[in-house]
């Protein structure tokens, strides 16, 4: 204990040196008086740190030496990943977005999705805020929702009037026009996006059709990645 004392102090006396020699010296001009106490405040720091571990650790130097370096491996680690979160967090985006179905990958105003396992675009989609998966049809004129979907969006079913008829798998049937308030996927969103809800029972998948393909500045299937640009 009395070792780390004197050794606390020898610290101290090197930071308030080199905070004294700050006013003669103009090659440490431009740190600032709060700068320049920060960094002999950490001076105190590690000097004090090191003096523990040394003397804990005195019978066995090496060991003391593997501690000192794994703890400053952990600290290089920390700091790199703060220092370069966005970039990390952009790359966990893109990993995800290519292992997770129907996950978009954002960059921008251009959203990219991965095709399926079995050939189809898949995608998340943000109907009125919520959330609806739906597949691309680029032979749909319309985004078609399923009565559960459109329920889930909070559209007034009661009121519904089912008018305008429609082709399905089903054949021939009718549909209820609308108009949504928000549809967003990843970081594309359109307002007032003219959809259809199908009668109940008639529909099984929610249709990304080209009332929604229409107001993007373009898209396109390039391998297996659909493309998406927004307007900025």
């Amino acid at each position: 204990m009395r070792r780390l004392i004197w050794i606390f102090i020898l610290g101290l006396a090197v930071a308030l040196f080199l905070l004294a020699g700050r006013l003669d010296d103009r090659s440490w001009n431009y740190l600032t008086s709060n700068d320049f106490a920060a960094l002999a405040t950490k001076i105190v720091f590690l000097v004090f740190v090191g003096a523990t571990v040394l003397v804990l650790f005195r019978e066995d130097f090496s060991k003391a030496l593997r501690s000192a370096l794994l703890w400053v491996l952990i600290a290089l680690l920390l700091a790199g990943g703060y220092t370069y979160r966005l970039e990390l967090k952009n790359i966990s985006n893109r990993v995800l977005a290519e292992i997770v179905p129907g996950r978009a990958y954002t960059q921008g105003r251009v959203v990219e999705i991965a095709r399926g396992r079995a050939g189809e675009f898949n995608l998340g989609t943000d109907v009125n805020g919520a959330r609806i998966q739906m597949a691309l049809d680029t032979g749909a004129s319309a985004v078609v929702l399923t009565q559960e979907a459109a329920k889930a969006a909070g559209l007034p079913l009661e009121v519904l009037t089912y008018n305008v008829s429609v082709d399905t798998a089903n054949g021939r049937t009718r549909a209820a026009s609308v108009t949504l308030d928000r549809l967003g996927i990843g970081g594309i969103v359109e307002r007032s996006v003219p959809a259809l809800i199908a009668q109940p029972g008639q529909l099984r998948t929610n249709l990304l059709g080209m009332s929604f393909l229409n107001r993007l500045e373009s898209w396109e299937v390039r391998g297996d990645k659909l493309i998406m640009r927004g307007y900025p």
